[in-house]
């Protein structure tokens, strides 16, 4: 298994070396569109539809979940980043040695880009997004294949509990019911105090 591991890291790890323009690709996706998902996420939120508001509860449930279960996980496994354990790695960026599995950034990938698509299974591009950034995770060089496909593995199946189970909770409609409820009120309050002040 270790050598298969090792086999798979070697060929996606040295693709940046082959080709070095693929490095700057694997950096872009391994540390920016961690932002780009962030500011997304904000977005849909203030966007303040119904829809929009559950792929965020999806997802935020999705990555707590398989984030805690990965930390578990990693428990009964434990394996240093490539570039500590293994030579002639590409390594692209600082990281802290410690247990790499499974991936924590496959996880939050996974967990809202698997929760976004399943609202819209016709759009391919969140599963794409998703997959670059676990693959570039390896290009990189700090992370096996392996710390990836688990990581992935347990955000896809919390992701697919949350999608079925969100929309029919009772106690999570209530809370959004409740919270929409006190912005709106927030929302006028804070109108009415402008138009007071343009008044004055």
């Amino acid at each position: 298994m270790r050598e298969i591991n090792e086999s798979w890291f070697r060929y996606i790890n040295h693709l940046g070396i082959e080709y070095p323009f693929l490095n700057n690709i694997f950096v872009f996706f391994a540390e920016y569109t961690v932002l780009f998902l962030a500011l997304f996420v904000i977005f849909l939120w203030f966007k303040r539809t119904s829809e929009g508001r559950k792929k965020v509860i999806v997802g935020v449930l999705a990555f707590l979940f398989a984030y805690v279960t990965g930390h578990l996980v990693g428990f009964f496994h434990f394996n240093y980043q490539p570039f500590i354990e293994m030579e002639n790695v590409n390594q692209l960026i600082e990281k802290r040695a410690n247990n790499s599995f499974p991936s924590d950034h496959t996880i939050l990938f996974f967990s809202f880009c698997v929760s976004f698509w399943l609202f819209h299974k016709r759009n391919v591009f969140w599963l794409v997004l998703a997959v670059l950034g676990g693959a570039s995770r390896i290009g990189v060089g700090v992370h096996y294949p392996f710390d990836v496909i688990v990581g992935a593995t347990i955000a896809i199946i919390y992701a697919l509990i949350f999608y079925y189970v969100v929309p029919k909770s009772f106690l999570i409609q209530k809370s959004l019911t409740y919270y929409e409820n006190l912005e709106k009120k927030i929302w006028r309050s804070s109108k009415s105090r402008n138009n007071k002040d343009i008044d004055l």
